[in-house]
């Protein structure tokens, strides 16, 4: 059994409706279509349609295999269209999406050098810290930090996002040392809204994980507010490495609880499954993964 031509056959035969729709579509009998369907059951060992004379519909397992053998498919013309697309030059307009924080400290820094080495290709970025969707909104690529939920994206594995937490020297000498994660619930610990960053932090250490609840007179869903807050002595803050490492060089903020690491977070670039896998995306894609693997 030819079990990409199967799968191509009982995808087009959910996405039509009938084996009859796909079979007009491919040029075969519905017969056929069926016949391939049916021995894809039974390599699987299981039934993914229900079907009867009048109409069909997915299993539950049949419309997780349907979600998956798109992608599956996906990928083999991505593949398969990859020797001829080598030979082109990316062109048009790359849209991307990215965390504030990040985009703002890092991408921001090493983006020139892909629109120098691509000067056909026009580069729209947007930065927000919500979920945006890729789809629907229009993106070509979204960078996304933290676990991934949506399964229909293809995903590509990035360097972990660190954070870490500092404070002002002067609000250190107002306020005490801090030698321990728990020595947090004393402070005013400027929060990062709408996550569990704004209610615990969690540390990795010698004596293993140590969650502390925090809590703070300032929140807000951007980084920059926060680290003014900081740097103007308001506050113990935990924010990303590239969003302090620059004050903590110059003495403006001390690092605190060296001993002590934040847990990082993942962080992958998103594209659309169905999405051709064009020069300008590829490119991009190869780009981001050397600058931020």
């Amino acid at each position: 059994m030819d079990r990409l031509l199967a799968m191509t056959y009982f995808v087009k035969s959910v996405e039509l409706g009938s084996f009859s729709a796909a079979g007009e579509a491919f040029g075969a009998s519905s017969q056929l279509i069926g016949k391939h369907v049916l021995k894809l059951e039974q390599h699987l060992g299981v039934q993914l349609l229900v079907r009867t004379t009048r109409r069909q519909h997915l299993t539950d397992f049949g419309r997780t295999f349907y979600e998956r053998a798109k992608i599956i498919l996906a990928e083999v013309d991505i593949a398969e269209s990859l020797a001829a697309e080598t030979q082109q030059t990316p062109t048009g307009k790359l849209r991307i999406n990215a965390p504030v924080s990040f985009g703002m400290y890092s991408l921001a820094h090493r983006l020139p050098e892909y629109i120098e080495a691509y000067p056909a290709v026009t580069v729209e970025m947007n930065l927000t810290n919500r979920t945006v969707d890729l789809v629907e909104e229009g993106y070509d690529v979204v960078f996304r930090v933290g676990e991934l939920s949506d399964s229909r994206l293809m995903t590509r594995s990035l360097a972990d996002y660190r954070f870490m937490v500092c404070a002002s020297p002067a609000y250190l000498e107002r306020h005490g040392p801090i030698a321990h994660p728990l020595d947090l619930q004393g402070h005013d610990c400027l929060c990062f809204s709408y996550t569990e960053l704004r209610t615990h932090w969690a540390f990795d250490g010698p004596e293993g994980r140590v969650v502390v609840p925090v809590q703070s007179r300032f929140a807000v869903d951007h980084g920059e507010p926060i680290l003014q807050a900081a740097l103007a002595g308001l506050g113990v803050m935990l924010q990303p490495v590239e969003l302090v490492e620059k004050h903590i060089a110059e003495g403006s903020l001390v690092r605190l609880l060296p001993n002590w690491e934040a847990p990082s977070r993942p962080m992958h670039l998103l594209y659309a499954p169905d999405r051709r896998l064009t020069p300008k995306l590829r490119s991009f894609l190869d780009f981001a993964i050397e600058a931020f693997a």
